[in-house]
């Protein structure tokens, strides 16, 4: 038997609202704004925000600031999805180590990938 259930992974940022919007749209997923703390949720799943007094944005692939984490998502088109993304405020990174997806940055600073595997 599970000791816990139902993970969600919190992303540090300046502005959660921002972040829980720009993910929010991107998975289609319903956003709960606050003052220094934000959710998207599905349903089933959730993804939260917290505000961050002086928040540095990591930076990859180097690790004087280390990502910590990152988020994978799944598109049908690399292309279709990178218009949609930098639509949303995403930022292409410049360094893209392989062909089956692509690195970008979210409004604060964050790395998230593309994937179509």
């Amino acid at each position: 038997m599970a000791i816990a259930r139902s993970p969600s992974f919190v992303l540090d940022c300046p502005d959660p609202s921002v972040l829980a919007h720009f993910y929010g749209e991107l998975l289609g997923w319903k956003v709960e704004p606050g003052d220094d703390w934000a959710d998207i949720k599905d349903g089933q799943q959730c993804i939260s925000f917290q505000q961050v007094a002086d928040f540095r944005a990591p930076e990859w692939p180097g690790q004087e600031h280390p990502q910590q984490v990152h988020l994978d998502v799944i598109v049908d088109d690399l292309d279709t999805g990178e218009r949609a993304v930098l639509g949303l405020g995403a930022t292409k990174h410049a360094h893209q180590p392989d062909t089956s997806f692509r690195v970008f940055l979210d409004p604060a600073g964050h790395p998230f990938c593309l994937c179509v595997d």
